[in-house]
């Protein structure tokens, strides 16, 4: 096993090395995707133009954090779902600043940011992007095509400042820090999942500010054991919802194995827990300003709380909770696990798992880091803590490569079935 963190912090565009290809699932749509070549387009999901069966109190189509910069020739916007950019002001006769802040102090690291831009006639501009009391994460990209395709922004970074030039025309662009995936994304991603499948989408509970939280499920009456897939407790962490839809499609699809494993095993998703925080552009919060992450032991927001109570709900009815992933981002690609010798069943299930991935990705360095943290109150613990079985948090880069994100998840998925339909005894080394 490779356990040293690669220290490397993929910064610059010179490290990037997106590119478009289809993921190995039997669901052809894919998320939107960074590519390097300005030419390479990719699918984006169908607009289904879904009424949402429960309206958020906030309008689903705007956003408190949006701002604008306008003059006749040429507009900054962020009001839409997912859009950001606090302050911003206009400096020059084609130059603006923009300054990101966070939602609440203190904060991780994620300054997220979206805005579009369009002009009257084809303008060269300047902007330059500074944070309020930090430093930026993620470098910029581009869309031009209403998000379904990005590529790398050209910037430069001075001290603190990021600095890029822009050509604005009459065709609105989307600048973001990483690639748009709005709530409604999910929901599209939901349906085209489960429209010609026994899976089911339906609405586990409301969200701090109304919206929707949604569950998929594959249900065989025949089974009571459960394995869960969370993801998007952290807004800008984009990577993990790009290793999360494979993952999941790869679990549900129509292969030999999936039947087989669907057969045994009922499959609980709920992709995308901080709606609200996701609308916003949050960097890290839900709308009262808490990191979701940190409530799975006080259950101190609606969102963790219809989880726990979804979960203890099926156990009261005889069902088994069996192991649990949560699809997060870092800088670098990392599984944080429970240590072998924490006491939860099938000590080893992880490290053979994750094991046998290293062993058949020689190119992808497999870092697990084991740690056991009560009181910290994150995802992994709890589920180990109140069901006795392990999870990990499966933590995908920010900049890694989307083609090779996808398959990592996808052979992650397949090992993960092997294994847990395998007679291996998993309480031995």
């Amino acid at each position: 096993m490779k356990n040293s963190l690669n220290s490397l912090t993929l910064l610059l565009p010179l490290f990037f090395l997106f590119s478009c290809s289809a993921p190995q699932t039997a669901v052809e749509e894919t998320p939107p995707t960074v590519s390097k070549n300005t030419g390479t387009d990719i699918s984006a999901t169908a607009a289904l133009s879904l009424k949402e069966e429960f309206q958020p109190t906030a309008d689903k189509d705007t956003n408190a954090n949006s701002q604008s910069c306008n003059n006749e020739q040429v507009k900054l916007t962020s009001d839409f779902a997912a859009g950001r950019m606090d302050e911003c002001k206009r400096t020059g006769e084609y130059e603006y600043s923009i300054t990101l802040v966070p939602e609440n102090t203190p904060i991780n690291s994620s300054p997220w940011y979206a805005f579009k831009i369009q002009a009257k006639q084809v303008t060269d501009i300047t902007i330059t992007m500074q944070v309020q009391g930090d430093k930026h994460r993620y470098p910029p990209k581009i869309s031009r095509d209403g998000n379904k395709s990005w590529q790398l922004q050209d910037y430069q970074l001075k001290g603190e400042r990021l600095i890029m030039k822009v050509k604005a025309s009459p065709q609105s662009v989307t600048i973001a820090a990483q690639e748009i995936i709005n709530n409604q994304y999910y929901v599209d991603w939901a349906e085209e999942l489960t429209v010609q499948s026994a899976f089911t989408q339906s609405i586990l509970g409301l969200s701090t500010q109304g919206r929707p939280i949604y569950k998929i499920e594959s249900r065989d009456e025949n089974s009571n054991e459960w394995v869960v897939i969370l993801g998007r407790q952290h807004p800008p962490e984009v990577t993990g919802a790009l290793a999360l839809f494979p993952f999941v499609e790869t679990l549900l699809s129509e292969s030999e194995l999936s039947k087989y494993f669907l057969r045994k095993y009922n499959v609980l998703v709920i992709p995308n827990i901080n709606p609200d925080g996701v609308h916003a552009g949050n960097w890290r919060s839900n709308a009262n300003g808490m990191d979701l992450n940190r409530d799975w032991n006080d259950f101190s927001q609606i969102e963790t709380q219809l989880i726990n109570d979804y979960l203890k709900g099926l156990v009261a009815q005889g069902q088994k909770i069996k192991f649990a992933v949560d699809f997060h981002s870092t800088k670098n690609d990392i599984f944080y696990t429970m240590p072998v010798d924490y006491g939860v069943e099938s000590s080893y299930f992880v490290r053979h798992w994750l094991g046998e991935l290293d062993r058949q990705m020689p190119n992808f360095n497999v870092v697990l880091r084991p740690g056991n943290n009560p009181n910290l109150g994150v995802s992994k613990q709890y589920f180990s803590d109140q069901f006795g079985v392990h999870a990990i948090t499966y933590e995908m880069g920010d900049n890694t490569d989307r083609t090779k994100i996808k398959r990592i998840a996808f052979k992650s998925a397949n090992i993960l079935m092997i294994n847990m339909l395998s007679e291996t005894d998993h309480d031995k080394e």
